[in-house]
């Protein structure tokens, strides 16, 4: 039995070349299926094409040049039920006991024996926090769903990439007044090319208001705090929707073991061809093996990982 960690598509994938090897294997996730794409914007549409999304040689067909968010759930869900893959989900993986061979998975629900383990899940799931006071009030959100909620009122965005200009545009076109805070003095080249021209001409004609070089203070119930380069400005707020940015769930790896590299990418230690970490018998597969780079491993790249680490399970089982 192969314990894999996160029902992401990496997880899936590994799933599905163990299982054409005969080797026998359960997912445990502690959120939903494809956890981290459920939690993209609702209107949310993919930079690549749906054949780079692909896993299992099942095919994924779009209506458009670019899948969306709910095309991918519906993808993923038809791979899973296509495979009969073993998914138990909102599960939370506490520790692992044992050696190669002989460990002992210890979860929200219960215990499971694996000789093998597969870490794939991503890093979505924890986000980078601003670090100010105010952070936690419950208008503050790391995640960004659906701009209906937002109509007519005073929303900050936080954030210089792809989920903060979504989350500008979309809500400013749902008549928000729309405030975006960057810390650097340019939106990230990274942004989806049909989207850049678009936020740039709104920050631009003054649609919504744009702050360069410039970062939050403090969140209050009715205001928010800014340090500009031209000194701190106030400003009415409703609500702060904070497009920070996420990584790796660090401490998860350190309960299992995983060693971590000392510089600020805290790359977990790992084989480039085999993928198993310091810990043998333990793997990571997925945008997992970046640590804080998190901008060069995508499904497209990763996928890979599925066949590397299925093969060296079979020579070593």
């Amino acid at each position: 039995m192969v314990v894999i960690i996160g029902a992401g598509p990496i997880g899936l994938a590994t799933a599905i070349e163990l299982q054409r090897k005969n080797i026998e294997s359960i997912i445990i996730e502690r959120g939903c299926l494809v956890n981290s794409i459920y939690h993209y914007p609702a209107n949310m549409t993919f930079f690549s094409t749906s054949d780079r999304l692909e896993i299992g040689n099942i095919p994924f067909i779009s209506h458009g040049p670019k899948p969306t968010r709910r095309e991918a759930l519906e993808y993923y869900r038809r791979v899973a039920e296509h495979y009969e893959l073993n998914i138990h989900l909102f599960e939370e993986v506490d520790a692992l006991e044992g050696t190669d061979g002989s460990y002992t998975v210890k979860t929200s629900k219960g215990n499971y024996e694996a000789k093998k383990v597969v870490l794939a899940t991503g890093f979505y799931g924890q986000e980078n926090l601003m670090n100010v006071p105010g952070e936690e009030l419950p208008k503050v959100s790391h995640y960004y769903d659906d701009p209906h909620k937002y109509a007519w009122q005073n929303v900050l965005v936080v954030g210089a990439g792809n989920s903060a200009a979504d989350a500008a545009l979309e809500t400013w076109r749902c008549k928000a007044n729309v405030t975006v805070v960057v810390r650097e003095p340019t939106l990230k080249q990274t942004i989806k090319y049909w989207v850049k021209p678009d936020i740039e001409n709104r920050i631009k004609e003054g649609s919504i208001k744009g702050y360069f070089n410039s970062e939050v203070l403090e969140i209050r119930e009715t205001e928010v705090d800014i340090q500009t380069p031209d000194g701190k400005v106030t400003i009415p707020n409703d609500f702060v929707l904070a497009m920070t940015g996420y990584h790796p769930h660090f401490g998860l790896m350190e309960n299992l073991g995983i060693e971590l590299s000392p510089d600020e990418i805290r790359m977990p230690i790992h084989s480039a061809e085999t993928l198993e970490t310091n810990r043998k018998g333990l793997y990571v597969a997925g945008v997992v093996c970046g640590g804080m780079d998190t901008s060069s491993l995508f499904i497209e790249n990763t996928r890979i990982h599925a066949n590397h680490i299925a093969t060296d399970i079979e020579k070593n089982l």
